[in-house]
């Protein structure tokens, strides 16, 4: 079972415990008798365990960068915060919706269960929503025709984890009006195609072009599999580095775009 599951299990069980004690058990129970063990446990622990799980379900959840497919936007070891409601309330667990409030827009970092394996969450960034046509031509991308600028920024350096891009050209785009940097590889190949979403669906891409595995490879992404939005970096851990840098504090707080 996945955390969502054990969550909801436990909000249920000690909710049932305790609300079983207070109508049923604890009006038998003799004044100085002392409560069960188990009873216990659930009237202290119901409030948190349910407070917990409606702000994850419903308003923010944390999740942990694995790999380096959103690089230089997400490095590995990065803690962000996912905005749970920016594109419609769902039911933990059952991920029916059940409010609409909003779709994802081109160039909005957004985390999704993976379409070949609903049980694993990936991130990626929006390129096309339902009804674009997307080109990817000479590692530039082409939404409607109209292509996504790129102005040079230098070559990434990084450390730890993260440097196994180093050499990797930083380039700062513009998607249609959102801009955020993304690297390139000259040398990979370039993957040249074109796409028209279909509704319901979107199609996404890694900010780390050549070193991505994302809609190029196994589609779009429904509607349905969407999780939130990514909106900030709240912690930066990679221990594959000196001690000295296993925190990077500057990254911690900063909003992602």
């Amino acid at each position: 079972m996945d955390f969502p599951t054990i969550l909801v299990l436990a909000t249920f069980v000690s909710g049932l415990i305790w609300g079983l004690d207070r109508l049923l058990w604890a009006p038998k129970r003799e004044a100085e008798a002392k409560e069960p063990l188990a009873v216990e446990y659930a009237r202290s622990f119901f409030p948190i365990i349910l407070i917990v799980l409606l702000l994850r379900s419903f308003v923010v959840e944390p999740f942990r960068i694995p790999s380096g497919s959103m690089m230089p936007t997400l490095l590995v070891g990065d803690f962000i915060l996912v905005n749970k409601f920016a594109y419609g309330l769902r039911l933990p667990v059952a991920h029916t919706k059940i409010l609409e409030l909003g779709e994802p827009q081109r160039g909005d970092a957004v985390v999704f269960r993976y379409p070949e394996n609903p049980r694993v969450d990936y991130i990626k960034r929006v390129v096309g929503v339902p009804g674009d046509h997307v080109a990817y031509i000479n590692k530039t991308l082409f939404i409607n025709g109209e292509p996504a600028r790129q102005q040079p920024r230098g070559t990434y350096l990084g450390d730890g984890a993260n440097a196994a891009m180093n050499g990797a050209v930083i380039r700062h785009e513009d998607l249609v009006g959102v801009a955020h940097d993304i690297l390139i590889v000259s040398e990979r190949p370039d993957r040249n195609f074109e796409f028209t979403v279909p509704e319901g669906e979107y199609f996404v891409m890694g900010d780390n072009r050549d070193n991505s595995r994302d809609s190029r490879f196994w589609g779009t992404v429904p509607e349905a599999n969407l999780v939130g939005k990514a909106f900030m970096i709240w912690m930066n851990w990679d221990s594959n580095g000196p001690v000295a840098d296993w925190i990077e504090w500057g990254r911690i707080g900063d909003r992602i775009h």
